[in-house]
């Protein structure tokens, strides 16, 4: 009984901080290491198709990680879209 009374509360106190699904894969995908599929436009032409070994880092509208394709340091200036592998758990 006093299992189920903590996982009540916080199940209460996660549904009163406004912690979304969005939230939290956000929160997941920012602080690990996971790779993710990334595509670039500029002006309507794709620039970039490929994967991340790892994380990617935003910086002021620009994009870096480690390319899976040929291993190296990669940063690309433009609009991207960055979808991360789902978590394994």
């Amino acid at each position: 009984m006093k299992t189920a009374l903590t996982l009540a509360l916080v199940a209460a106190a996660l549904a009163a901080s406004g912690c979304t699904d969005s939230k939290r894969a956000r929160n997941d995908a920012t602080w690990s290491d996971r790779s993710a599929d990334i595509t670039c436009w500029s002006y309507g032409t794709e620039t970039f198709k490929g994967r991340s070994t790892g994380k990617v880092e935003h910086d002021d509208g620009r994009v870096s990680f480690v390319d899976a394709a040929n291993n190296r340091y990669t940063t690309i200036d433009g609009e991207c879209r960055v979808v991360y592998e789902a978590s394994k758990g």
